[in-house]
């Protein structure tokens, strides 16, 4: 497949002048590209951390609001709360990542790249 090759050329390019990172390279290629097995429409959104930048950026803002916390578990009942809230709107409105397309990983309809195995996992 064309990622395990660009990773593989990649590695070739820096062994001679960095060889330690070229191995690391080598030894993590198929965790690197595990994200490789799902669904196209999906990769993109795998590889980025912007929605759980998004969720700590409102239990902040909610935080900032309350100010001061009584006890730990009002703290905790106020990041459920957000997480719950953020939990129904990605269920409900905004679906990030469509979970139909999930069922084809299962069914063979995507290409497993670098089969998402147990050395991935």
């Amino acid at each position: 497949m064309w990622a395990e090759r660009i990773c593989i050329q990649v590695a070739h390019q820096v062994r001679a002048r960095w060889p330690k990172l070229a191995a690391l390279m080598d030894e993590s290629e198929h965790d690197v590209l595990a994200y490789m097995a799902f669904p196209a429409q999906h990769r993109t959104k795998l590889h980025s951390t912007n929605p759980i930048e998004r969720l700590n950026k409102e239990v902040k803002r909610r935080a900032d609001v309350v100010g001061i916390f009584p006890n730990e578990a009002s703290i905790a009942r106020l990041v459920g709360a957000v997480q719950f809230e953020q939990n129904d709107e990605w269920a409900t409105q905004h679906r990030y990542v469509q979970v139909e397309a999930f069922s084809k990983i299962d069914t063979g309809e995507v290409d497993p790249i670098l089969s998402i195995t147990m050395k991935a996992a």
